[in-house]
Order: C-alpha cells, then structure tokens, then sequence
C-alpha cells in the first residue's frame, strides 16, 4: 500500500505509476535526502516535537541506510515512486513503526526542494573550482607561449597580429566572470526551503534557524509558498551554465580550425584526439567537436525549464518534477566537458614554425602603415586609401608589404621613408600597442600578473 493511499479506494494504474515515478533519476538525491533528514530530526527532538529517544533511534536508522546506500546496498522500487518515499520505507523496515515519525512537520514538497539545493550548492562550488583550474592553466600556457606571435582575426579574416599569449587571455577572461557567475549564483542556491511544508508552513514548532546551521545554510526562504515553487536556482545555474558551455565552444571551433592542415598553428595531444575506421592519415579533433556539440543539449535543458515554469501557478505542481534530469545532465557534461578541455589545453602543442610563417604572409600590418603616414601628417582617411591601393597592389603582383621596394611605396606616396620597414615588422606591430589591455608584451605581462593576483585571492596559485 502507497504511503499517501489512505484515501484512495483503488490502486494506480500501472502505466500511470511508472509515467509519474521520479526514483529511476532522482536516487541521485539519496545522500543529499538522508543528510537533511538527519538535521531535521535533530531538530524534532531538539524541539520536543517528537521524544529524544524516537530521535535518536531514527538518527541511527538513517546513518545504516546512508552507509548501505554508500556500499550499492540499498535498493529502489518504482512502486514507491521516488527517492524520499524509498527511504522512508527503508527507514521502516530497519527500525520499526517509529521510523514514521520522521515526516512530522515536513512535506516532499519541501523536503525535494532542500535536496535539490544540497545538490546545486556542492556541483556548483566544485564546478567552480574546475573554472578555476582552467584559468590556471590559460595563464600557464599564456607565460609559456609570450614570445609567439598569430593572426588576429575579425570576421575569420586577418586583421591584426596579436600575441597568442592575448588570444588566450581573452578566453581567462570569459572563464573568470563564470566563476563570479557561479559564484553569485551560490547566494541563491545557498538558501534553506525546509520547514515551508507542503506550502503553508505546519503548526508544529519548528526551529527553522537550527536546521539551517546544521545544514550549513546562510538564509532561509521568508516566504513558505515561495519555498515550494521557486527554481529560480536551478534556472540561474542553467543559465551560467549554458554560458560556459558557450564560451568553451568558441575556444573548441578555434582549436578545430587551428589544428586543421590549413591553420596548422597547433597539435592536439593524441589523448584527446581519435583516428578514422577507413583514413589512416586521420586526427580527429573529436574532444574538441563534441564540446561544442553538447553545448545545444545545455542549451536545451535551460529552455526546457524555463517553459515548464512559464505556466505555473503557485504553490507545487507536480510539472517540477521535470527539474531534475535536465540539472543533472547539465552538471554532468559541464564537468566532464571542463575537466577534458583543461587537458586539452595543457597538453596542446603550439607549431611556432606556423604562425610565424602566417603572420609574415597576409596584410595585417596594413594599419600601422596607415599610422605611419599619419604620424607624417597625413589624414587618417587620406592614409587609409593609400594604403587600400598598395594592398590592392600587392595582390596583383603577388607580393606582401615588406616584399615591396622603397621605389614602390615612394610611388605612391612621397612621406614614405625608409624607417617605413620598421614600422611595419611584426614585432614592432606587436609591442606598438601596450596601451592597458593592449597585446604589447609588458601589456600582456600586467595582465598575467592581474589573474596571478585574482588567482591568489581564490585561493589557487599558478
């Protein structure tokens, strides 16, 4: 007989029971549901709602089934629906009829919600901690590679040269605000819905305040209805989520491209990478690929939640109970997704003799030519389209700016001089930008030293 079935006259359907069951994914919860069981019936006897003893019994019973849950021991009925109603016949069966005392002043409804933000508080720290270490390991790679130089990009054509040491910089910077992202949204999920019951509160006297401190909560919800039904949490950390996924993708697309044959400006490790059933020749950069084709499952599981709450009315409706395997996909992939590409990274392999060859064979200095000649007195606009015609030059001859003589460049304008040649070479065009956040060595040093230092605050060290 259901738990709940003192009322009903017949028993469920069959397929109703196993559409409307949540135990095939939320046995997850189990750990999480004995914690906060324990801490609220602390809290029972504490307040005398239920004698000392009964407390004490039901404090052992529950640390045998977080022992045999820890051992694979503990076994789940679709029957019993879901993870808290598992345990409580469980608890049942080990200490005897007092085992149902542990309800009183309680609510599933209350009761998933606690879980859930047990849940989310822990995956979200340590989620963290893995934005962390991937920014480590951008700023390590970012010190080992500040001599090499690559094509800046806009529009996936070449613009200006930049540092590669910027390029991954610019990626820290993503993963830094994630980290504050997930961090701010821990203040959220870092909030205690037990004691809300089903969504009015009980009339027992419960210390709300107690269980918080044993649970290691720093607020509680004000409002019991608002306990219940809010999964502004679970939403917030989807979204965050969905963020890094996205910022991870776009590092993944570049790293595609950049090992392929055409960019050849790195090799990937051969641990992240796999070979083809038919082309020997082949390295695939399958890792890479399939980060940024779970991205849109993310993605998905963000949309989805959003449209299960849209429609809501308060208090709980049993709709939320589709929350769950979206929240834990998503931790799931965003964990192994980060930990695969910080390897990924770490053991990456820059082809130097490439990107040198690529930033000696394109246009990008075309700007600080157009400087030069302004720094001469020329307009800006004027300069643009002298160099626009030598650019236009080039490609007819087959040539590149520093492949044209001084005879060239007087042709088609008298300020050329021949310190036009320094001007243009890479390494100048480089260090020529040091202003704050610029791509210049000593800039991308001072930004080095900035994440060294945040890093330091965090608690990491480089």
């Amino acid at each position: 007989m259901k738990l709940w079935g003192g009322r009903f006259t017949k028993p469920t359907n069959e397929l109703v029971e196993e559409f409307t069951a949540s135990i095939s994914f939320d046995q997850r919860l189990a750990a999480q549901d004995i914690q906060g069981s324990l801490a609220h019936v602390k809290m029972l006897g504490a307040c005398g709602i239920i004698p000392q003893e009964d407390a004490d019994t039901i404090s052992a019973g529950l640390l045998k089934l977080k022992e045999k849950w820890e051992g694979g021991e503990l076994p789940f009925s679709i029957g019993d629906e879901d993870v808290h109603m598992n345990l409580e016949k469980h608890l049942i069966a080990e200490i005897g009829p007092v085992g149902g005392k542990l309800h009183t002043g309680r609510s599933r409804n209350d009761q998933v919600a606690l879980d859930m933000h047990l849940f989310l508080k822990a995956e979200a720290a340590e989620l963290a901690g893995l934005l962390l270490h991937l920014v480590e390991v951008l700023v390590a790679k970012s010190e080992q590679h500040l001599d090499v130089i690559i094509p800046g990009y806009t529009h996936l054509q070449r613009a200006q040269p930049v540092l590669l040491a910027q390029h991954f910089l610019a990626y820290a910077g993503m993963f830094r605000r994630d980290v504050e992202r997930l961090q701010d949204a821990l203040k959220r999920i870092d909030m205690m819905p037990l004691g809300a019951g089903a969504l009015a509160g009980t009339t027992f006297p419960i210390d709300r305040e107690l269980v918080a401190q044993e649970l290691g909560f720093s607020r509680l919800y004000e409002n019991s209805m608002d306990a219940v039904s809010d999964r502004d949490f679970i939403l917030e950390f989807l979204s965050a989520a969905s963020i890094v996924m996205m910022h991870l993708s776009r590092f993944c697309e570049e790293l595609v491209l950049w090992s392929s044959t055409e960019f050849g400006f790195v090799e990937l490790d051969d641990a992240y990478c796999t070979g083809s059933s038919i082309m020997p020749q082949k390295k695939n950069p399958d890792v890479a690929e399939l980060i940024r084709g779970k991205t849109g499952r993310v993605y998905g599981h963000l949309f989805s939640l959003l449209t299960v709450l849209k429609g809501l009315p308060l208090a709980y409706n049993k709709d939320l109970q589709e929350d769950k395997e979206g929240m834990f996909d998503t931790v799931d992939t965003l964990k192994t997704s980060l930990i695969l590409f910080a390897g990924m990274i770490e053991t990456m392999t820059v082809r130097r003799e490439n990107t040198e060859q690529a930033v000696q064979q394109d246009f990008s200095v075309a700007t600080d030519l157009a400087d030069y000649l302004v720094r001469k007195g020329l307009p800006f606009r004027q300069a643009h389209e002298v160099i626009g015609k030598l650019v236009l030059h080039c490609i007819e001859k087959g040539k590149y700016l520093p492949d044209l003589t001084f005879a060239e460049y007087q042709g088609f304008s008298e300020l050329f001089a021949e310190d036009l040649y320094a001007a243009i070479d890479v390494r100048n065009v480089v260090e020529a930008r040091g202003s704050l956040g610029g791509t210049g060595t000593e800039s991308v040093k001072k930004q080095i030293a900035s994440y060294q230092d945040w890093l330091a605050v965090q608690g990491r060290e480089v």
